[in-house]
């Protein structure tokens, strides 16, 4: 049992998601027979947005982790404490979420180790359970309770991969980058720029991901173009904003640093800024 109130879990605000396709309806399917769901898609594409939005749609709590190389399995399911009483058990995120029925969302997966996302296959299966070997307990996952994680597969070696006994466990949804007239209306919405600046940011982004492989490991997301966007609206001059918000966290090798501004520059020339867009 637990005295955590679910609805302080609760997204109370619709965050605003742009469908591309069915993806709506197919994870609301896999909601109702509470399939656990893997996002696949690159960094920025909206993943965690749309885990979001259909916390919200569903009315579901949802508790997210980040996950990284050097979480452990007692991050997720819990750990003795000391306190001035002695030691106190303290419930992880992932066992709050099976406690209280919440959607668990563990974003970029393949960071952790793999002896950590072990601890999720229980969960994943006709079981529904959660052991706490320290603890003697077994927590029954309650009702509503869902997993979800992500990740990234053009960008993880095969070092960094899911073993197939945890892929197994879950459907699949594979997530990219719009299609350009998509993407425009979501970075200016996102951004509060107008459409013909955000129609030229992802044209400079489509430049960026042709490069993927040719110097890239990303190209720009559809994160880093909103980034851009809010920076132009803020009257940051169109290139000094796309040097910061696009070019340079991408790369630090000059030679496609350059390539990326000069991207830059045929979209957004030196005479151009935010104000004659908009005049534009």
């Amino acid at each position: 049992m637990t005295d955590i109130d679910p609805k302080q879990f609760c997204i109370e605000t619709e965050p605003y998601y742009r469908p591309v396709g069915d993806e709506i309806e197919k994870y609301s399917a896999a909601y109702d027979v509470r399939m656990p769901v893997m996002l696949k898609g690159p960094t920025g594409c909206g993943k965690s947005r749309f885990v979001e939005h259909m916390a919200w749609k569903l009315g579901k709590p949802l508790i997210s982790v980040a996950c990284n190389e050097d979480m452990t399995a007692s991050d997720l399911i819990g750990r003795f404490l000391l306190d001035i009483n002695g030691t106190k058990w303290q419930d992880g995120p992932l066992t709050i979420a099976a406690r209280i029925g919440a959607i668990c969302y563990l974003d970029e997966v393949v960071e952790a180790r793999q002896d950590t996302t072990v601890v999720i296959h229980p969960l994943t299966d006709h079981r529904r359970q959660l052991p706490l070997e320290k603890k003697g307990e077994v927590v029954d996952a309650h009702p509503d309770f869902q997993v979800v994680i992500s990740y990234n597969p053009g960008y993880q070696s095969m070092m960094k991969d899911l073993k197939q006994s945890t892929k197994q466990r879950f459907g699949a949804m594979s997530f990219d980058f719009p299609t350009a007239e998509v993407e425009s209306e979501i970075v200016a919405h996102e951004a509060g720029v107008d459409r013909k600046t955000a129609e030229r940011l992802v044209q400079v982004a489509q430049r960026s991901r042709n490069l993927k492989g040719h110097g890239l490991d990303e190209g720009m997301s559809t994160r880093l173009l909103v980034y851009a966007g809010q920076l132009i609206a803020k009257d940051i001059p169109a290139q000094a904003a796309c040097q910061m918000a696009l070019v340079e966290p991408l790369t630090d090798d000059p030679d496609i640093r350059d390539t990326l501004q000069a991207a830059v520059s045929t979209f957004f020339p030196e005479i151009t800024d935010s104000s004659k867009d908009r005049a534009a």
